[in-house]
């Protein structure tokens, strides 16, 4: 496996933060070192401004004091303290270190209240999509969630794991859209799936499930979501001990098995249906169909967020391609690879959000009845 590239450390934000002082230097240089008529007011003035959004309170009352002091004693060597303009300019940067100082109170403000926002979103997010057990029936699981952007937190992306009598369920999907709206259809899409993987006997029932609760949903949501609402995903039953993976794809991108030796299969549906919310433009019946899944193989569901992603060239992240050939220590490990993978590929500048979800059969020998973590 090739060593992760280390990233490049940015100093812009430390740059930053010195500069207030900076400019207190500067301006104190320049208006020592120039003919009386020249002066560093400005200067002066621009240190509390930038030192309001970037720094404390009181790093910006010390700017505001520093920049009146500093035209105090320059005025004073210079003799022009009297002065009508020196006056002016010293009034006019104690005017504006004031006003830094309430525009940091503000800046202050809404800062507290972005990370209160943040901290809401991410419980919502942790309430939607909670985290997997590391062992569910013998499996190893893994899921990941990426933002498109930084600091971000759920949007129309998805994904759960439910055991059940019948074996384990998964479900990855993408709802259509942005917004609290996208984030409502995911939990009803969610909510939805681990009732129907409790009760319904077919991986089909359990999608006619889905797209009655969507249908439902669909005549809450106002605007263009009620009419061109749908959501792509992707369904899996994994039965206990048989070795086989059954599929049932709704429009999403065709999972992936990797197997033990190293080579990548797409579960590709030979007959796949409609995404969930558009059973009126037709009807296509669901068919889940079956493949090998062995002991030691990875089945990877993912979001287009992963094969969409795009080089700056234009070209389309490749999952298996990119996979073939590799082995891993287990899901967490595949997942923390993709992604990193995917970050390089795109330069870092991903323009979807990216779900990935991993399941891994022990190798033989090893139960598969291991308690449930």
């Amino acid at each position: 496996m090739p060593p992760a590239e280390e990233r490049p450390v940015s100093h812009a934000p430390t740059i930053a933060r010195a500069l207030p002082a900076l400019l207190l230097v500067i301006g104190a240089c320049y208006d020592y070192l120039t003919p009386r008529g020249f002066t560093a007011a400005p200067l002066f003035t621009a240190a509390p401004l930038i030192a309001a959004p970037l720094l404390s309170r009181r790093a910006t009352i010390l700017t505001g004091v520093a920049a009146v002091i500093l035209g105090v004693a320059l005025d004073l060597a210079a003799g022009t303290l009297l002065h009508v303009e020196s006056l002016t300019e010293l009034v006019t940067v104690a005017t504006v270190a004031v006003l830094a100082v309430l525009i940091n109170a503000l800046v202050r403000r809404s800062n507290a209240l972005l990370d209160s926002a943040r901290e809401i979103a991410e419980a919502a997010q942790l309430a939607v999509l909670p985290e997997p057990t590391e062992r569910i029936g013998g499996f190893e699981i893994a899921a990941r969630y990426e933002a498109a952007q930084a600091d971000a937190f759920i949007g129309g992306d998805l994904y759960a794991v439910q055991d059940s009598p019948y074996g384990i369920r998964l479900v990855v999907g993408d709802v259509r859209g942005k917004g609290m709206g996208a984030v409502a259809a995911v939990a009803v899409v969610i909510g939805a799936f681990r009732e129907a993987a409790e009760h319904e006997a077919t991986l089909e029932t359990v999608a006619q499930r889905l797209e009655r609760a969507l249908a439902r949903e669909g005549t809450r949501r106002d605007g263009i979501d009620a009419v061109e609402g749908f959501t792509t995903a992707v369904l899996a039953e994994i039965p206990h001990g048989d070795g086989v993976v059954r599929i049932l794809n709704r429009g999403h991108p065709p999972p992936l098995m990797l197997y033990a030796d190293g080579t990548v299969s797409p579960l590709s549906a030979r007959d796949p249906a409609l995404p969930l919310g558009m059973g009126e433009l037709g009807v296509w019946p669901d068919r889940a169909e079956e493949s090998r899944f062995p002991g030691g193989a990875t089945l990877l569901l993912y979001t287009d967020g992963l094969s969409e992603a795009r080089n700056a060239q234009g070209v389309f992240y490749d999952p298996a391609a990119r996979l073939a050939g590799r082995t891993f220590g287990g899901p967490g490990e595949l997942l923390c690879v993709v992604a990193d993978d995917v970050r390089r590929h795109s330069g870092g500048g991903a323009t979807d959000d990216m779900a990935l979800l991993a399941v891994r059969r022990p190798s033989p020998g090893v139960s598969e009845q291991t308690p449930s973590a």
